[in-house]
């Protein structure tokens, strides 16, 4: 099985391009993160939505004491009004290093042995410099459970 067969195809994130943009994207093609390119098509970095929650939704202090929070976080009451600032800031303040990459004519068990290498449950499909889409674990199981039921 080659990974056009389980990519998804995706927008990338571009410099004016919105938080809220970049969510409503992801959210769309069931995508943790896209790639980040620059005006010219290249690929200079990626951007997720575990890095954007991380760094606009979760002070430090919460994430080290998680296990012992308690259900009442009084100190996040005004999650509504911080998440419209969030979404409508531009989404390359939260651009990370760029991520894997695979060609499209690559194996899927190339992709999956990739991402087990590297701990992560994603994978961007280029080539030559041309970004097609992700692949992903979630993309592939559904890819195996229509072989399975015979579609």
């Amino acid at each position: 099985m080659k990974l056009d067969q389980i990519m998804i195809p995706t927008k990338t994130a571009t410099r004016d391009m919105s938080v809220r943009e970049f969510v409503l994207e992801c959210t769309r093609a069931n995508a943790p993160g896209l790639p980040f390119t620059t005006p010219s098509g290249r690929i200079s970095g990626r951007v997720t939505l575990k890095n954007v929650f991380k760094k606009s939704c979760l002070p430090d202090y919460i994430v080290e004491t998680a296990r012992i929070l308690g259900d009442q976080l009084t100190c996040l009451d005004d999650i509504e009004g911080k998440t419209k600032e969030m979404m409508d800031s531009p989404v390359e303040s939260f651009m990370q290093e760029p991520h894997l990459t695979i060609k499209a004519d690559a194996a899927a068990l190339k992709a999956l042995a990739m991402m087990e290498q590297n701990d992560t449950s994603y994978i961007f499909v280029v080539d030559d410099g041309q970004y097609f889409g992700v692949a992903t674990i979630q993309s592939l199981a559904r890819k195996l459970a229509s072989i399975d039921q015979g579609n």
